[in-house]
């Protein structure tokens, strides 16, 4: 069989595959693919006209590596047939049985049609070398996503490599004994308080693994998302990881809309046994378990609270550290609530820019409004939401247009009094002149 030579073919593969981090059985499927798509630009430098290469004209060739003698062969798997009309799929059963008797028309042959050392040309080796290079990046995409696809939304330790525009570039391990690849720290996913120095290492939220073939890393980590906060406690706290103490919600604002206003993070909490007391476990022995998640979060303020199946209770205790005089559930159904402090805590219920009832509304999922106990008018303010409940109800598309015209021949019946036979159109006392 001939062969196209390739010399120092086993050390260009020892050397990819150690500086890509690639096993050498990935390097070798990515240069069989690039030689046959060197092998096809070499054919379509033929310029023969009677044949057509559509997009799977190949499909019936194959490249084989050989490690050994350091060069490649191109094969084609041929239909026998009685008559011949392309010469590139298809041989004749009278040319098979010359050194295989037994041959029958259908059978299939593998045939050797390397070209020759010379016509293998320099367009076709540049090709070879283009795809070549697509193929492997091609593979280390698959391997990482591969590697890293189980641990979407995992803590990973991260080194930081450099700086691209406003992300930062790191280097995580899967843990696994992998080397290092790289993930993007984007800009919105940063803590303000972080200093990202070159070789610093910090532990880091794995967001997403992208797939496709875009240009950049392809994990993207974040030290902004509540998981962060939620890994940190688990981490620090062993009632957590007993199940004694279970984590209902979180709300971070890691990168607050004003450069005033720092990191905050509500945290909710709540436990089945009647011994524990939930936010004491995550608080620690003179606060020494929350502590340290702060100083993972460099500073970030992280208030922890007790969650509640009453919404009154719950919401409260969700505006800590302010103190409520009473929570009113307006409207259930918008999940709309007012909340009376005193004129004393207003402040502080409210929060710098907001963010302390910005916070609470997240966590507990209620719109929340502060008002001053001293000046609520509540029936004002029921009047106002049982008109906006109104405008709510009247606003809302008809769903079951049956039901809708039920209920609306129901209302009719309930609002309009029935006509008897003695009452007279309305219509007639209008027409009638005055007896005067």
């Amino acid at each position: 069989m001939s062969m196209v030579a390739l010399p120092g073919l086993k050390d260009m593969i020892d050397g990819i595959s150690r500086e890509r981090n690639l096993p050498k059985l990935s390097v070798q499927a990515a240069l069989r693919e690039a030689l046959m798509k060197g092998y096809e630009r070499f054919r379509r430098t033929q310029k023969i006209d009677s044949l057509g290469f559509d997009e799977d004209y190949f499909n019936n060739f194959e490249v084989e590596l050989d490690i050994e003698e350091e060069g490649f062969r191109v094969l084609a798997t041929k239909t026998i047939v009685d008559e011949v009309s392309n010469p590139d799929h298809q041989i004749s059963l009278k040319e098979v049985q010359e050194v295989a008797a037994e041959a029958q028309t259908g059978d299939t042959v593998v045939l050797d049609v390397t070209p020759d050392q010379g016509e293998f040309g320099r367009m076709a080796a540049i090709q070879t070398k283009q795809v070549l290079a697509q193929k492997l990046r091609d593979q280390q995409r698959k391997l990482i996503q591969e590697e890293f696809q189980d641990l979407e939304g995992t803590i990973l330790q991260a080194r930081v490599l450099r700086f691209e525009r406003q992300s930062v570039i790191m280097a995580v391990s899967s843990g696994f004994g992998q080397p290092e690849v790289e993930a993007e720290l984007l800009k919105r996913d940063q803590l303000p308080n972080d200093n990202y120095r070159a070789n610093a290492t910090f532990r880091v939220y794995l967001k997403k693994v992208s797939e496709g073939s875009h240009r950049g890393p392809q994990l993207l980590v974040s030290r902004a998302d509540a998981g962060l906060v939620v890994y940190l406690f688990e981490n620090e706290v062993p009632e957590i990881q007993d199940d004694v103490v279970r984590i209902v919600a979180v709300a971070r604002e890691a990168n607050p809309p004003s450069r005033h206003v720092g990191p905050r993070t509500k945290i909710a909490v709540d436990t089945l046994e009647r011994d524990v007391d939930p936010v004491g476990a995550c608080i620690g022995a003179r606060g020494s378990r929350i502590q340290a998640v702060v100083n993972e979060l460099r500073g970030e303020k992280i208030d922890v609270i007790r969650w509640s199946p009453d919404p009154a209770t719950y919401i409260a205790n969700a505006l800590s550290p302010a103190r409520v005089d009473e929570v009113r559930l307006v409207d259930p159904e918008g999940r709309q609530a007012h909340v009376l402090v005193g004129d004393d805590q207003l402040s502080l219920a409210i929060g710098k820019e907001g963010q302390n009832v910005r916070l609470a509304a997240r966590l507990t999922g209620w719109k929340i409004d502060i008002k001053d106990s001293r000046k609520y008018d509540a029936d004002a303010e029921n009047e106002k939401i049982a008109a906006l409940i109104e405008a709510r109800r009247q606003s809302q598309p008809p769903t079951d247009l049956d039901e809708d015209e039920e209920e609306f021949f129901e209302e009719a019946e309930e609002t309009t009094p029935p006509i008897s036979e003695s009452e007279e159109p309305l219509t007639r006392e209008t027409e009638e002149p005055d007896e005067e």
